[in-house]
């Protein structure tokens, strides 16, 4: 997978934009990933761009809470730095300065399940049998949440309880088609936190499970190198990702101060349709186990 013939710019831009907006809403990068070129009989675009891919969407993550990881690893340490102004999201983290070693022991699953799982995840698991399965069972898990519970907590409030019941959720998205977003934001709302602060939460925990895995990729990258027809590709698919996933995350945030999963459920339940109905009557070995 180090590569292949020169990509087209709209495919490169496609699968960009695909990662950057999937990747953070509740609906999987991996199955929009696989579906999209399955779809439109598009080739795998290769190994250097999937990690391109990666590193883009690390890149919106770590610059978009840039400030809130610096005040979390300081209040970690007993100091605090960079005030949040007036109505600043930011201002429920300074209520709670254990945060930091919460997200550290939430990390934890997700890791061991990632060195575990992780031939299987680009193999077995990958079929879109399971992929649907996961659109559809996640979906149903985030709507049932989204209608029994109060959801009173911000960040100020998670206890270490709330943060490892999120880090096993998050284990689960191992398995294509869960969506770490999905999983993590549905299991912080079980545990009553508000819908933005743990859309903010979900984010802050994966960082290091995205910067742990673009590191890994990148580092078999470095053994085979970057194609010389892969450069440009590369190079415009963190930028693009990158943009797109920022303001994903701004978009989201927001629209969760005021609005519910709901449209993320019934979107997460017809696309699980619609990928079982394409795997059914149109059989192809790129959506195979």
């Amino acid at each position: 997978r180090g590569g292949g013939p020169l990509m087209p710019l709209y495919q490169v831009v496609v699968l960009a934009v695909v990662q950057g907006m999937t990747e953070f809403l509740p609906i999987s990068s991996t199955a929009h990933l696989a579906l999209v070129p399955w779809v439109f009989g598009w080739k795998d675009p290769g190994l250097s761009f999937d990690i391109a891919l990666h590193l883009g969407t690390l890149v919106a993550v770590a610059a978009y809470f840039a400030r809130t990881w610096i005040r979390v690893l300081f209040l970690a340490l007993g100091r605090r730095v960079l005030a949040p102004a007036p109505g600043d999201p930011d201002h429920d983290l300074y209520t709670n300065p254990r945060l930091f070693g919460f997200l550290v022991v939430a990390t934890i699953p997700a890791g061991l399940a990632g060195l575990a799982l992780e031939s299987y995840a680009e193999t077995t698991l990958r079929s879109p049998y399971i992929i649907a399965f996961m659109m559809i069972t996640v979906g149903l898990f985030l709507g049932w949440v989204e209608r029994r519970g109060v959801f009173s907590k911000d960040l100020g409030r998670v206890t270490l309880a709330d943060s490892l019941i999120i880090g096993v959720a998050q284990a689960l998205a191992v398995v294509p088609g869960t969506s770490r977003s999905g999983i993590t934001m549905a299991a912080a709302l079980l545990r009553g936190v508000g819908r933005a602060p743990a859309a903010r939460f979900s984010f802050l925990l994966s960082t290091p499970i995205i910067a742990g895995a673009a590191a890994k990729a990148s580092f078999d990258l470095l053994r085979i190198g970057i194609p010389g027809d892969m450069w440009i590709p590369f190079a415009a698919g963190i930028v693009i990702s990158g943009l797109t996933g920022y303001l994903v995350i701004a978009w989201l945030i927001r629209y969760l101060q005021t609005s519910t999963f709901v449209f993320f459920v019934w979107y997460r339940i017809i696309c699980g349709i619609m990928i079982l109905a394409l795997a059914f009557f149109f059989r192809d070995p790129a959506m195979a186990p």
